[in-house]
């Protein structure tokens, strides 16, 4: 299924994150991305950062500290990398696999484990089905490591810090306060596959059009075109 247009720097890792937010925009920098290695830039200021303040409290907390109605457990693990075995598309191996880092591993007490993807939003809504194909990326490489032991998957779910208003005074310092959100997520298996295979027939074939509405084509279009004009 290789394209004939790929070079040395073509990715063979598909990112979880990439099954989202990639897949749902132009599919022509998508597979600009993983043929040559353009990535289109992006700039989020502040979202490092908060993130990573959110994933460091959770560190060594229990279940009960992230949402009561979850099983007994504690988060084992925050920040971690995974790795699955190659991806498989219509009975056969392909060369792509998952590899990603994930945000909170819960382990249970009966010896399974939970993922949790840890969200800094302005306003508390429901974008568990937007994704619902990264954390079941990362539940199938838990669940299918490149090596190690296999990890049983049995919650996803994303823990959602969102905006309610500033707290403290300029003696003291500002700081926001947040409200607390825990949004479960089904598992569902057979979605990602279909999601895996149409993203790999992608990378996979010929350069796509570009979609209609995206930025950078239509900023790269008209550039060319001021520049030839000159």
């Amino acid at each position: 299924m290789a394209s004939s247009n790929a070079v040395g720097n073509a990715r063979e890792f598909i990112s979880p994150s990439d099954l989202t937010f990639s897949w749902g925009s132009c599919h022509r920098c998508l597979w600009l991305n993983y043929n040559h290695g353009l990535r289109t830039p992006g700039f989020m200021p502040l979202v490092g950062d908060l993130a990573n303040m959110q994933e460091n409290y959770f560190a060594a907390k229990t279940t009960a500290d992230i949402a009561p109605v979850l099983p007994e457990g504690k988060v084992a693990d925050l920040g971690g990398w995974v790795k699955s075995s190659f991806i498989n598309v219509n009975g056969a191996a392909t060369k792509y696999a998952i590899r990603g880092k994930y945000d909170l591993l819960i382990e249970f007490t009966d010896g399974t484990y939970g993922i949790i993807d840890c969200k800094f939003q302005a306003k508390d809504s429901d974008k568990t089905d937007l994704y619902q194909p990264q954390l079941e990326a990362y539940a199938f490489a838990l669940e299918n490591p490149a090596s190690g032991a296999a990890k049983k998957v049995s919650l996803m779910g994303l823990l959602v810090w969102s905006l309610l208003e500033p707290a403290g005074d300029v003696t003291k310092g500002f700081g926001l306060k947040l409200k607390h959100t825990w949004r479960p997520i089904e598992r569902n298996p057979a979605a990602l596959a279909s999601r895996l295979t149409d993203f790999i027939t992608v990378v996979s074939s010929d350069m796509p059009a570009a979609k209609d509405n995206c930025d950078m084509c239509n900023y790269l279009n008209q550039r060319r075109q001021f520049i030839g004009a000159q």
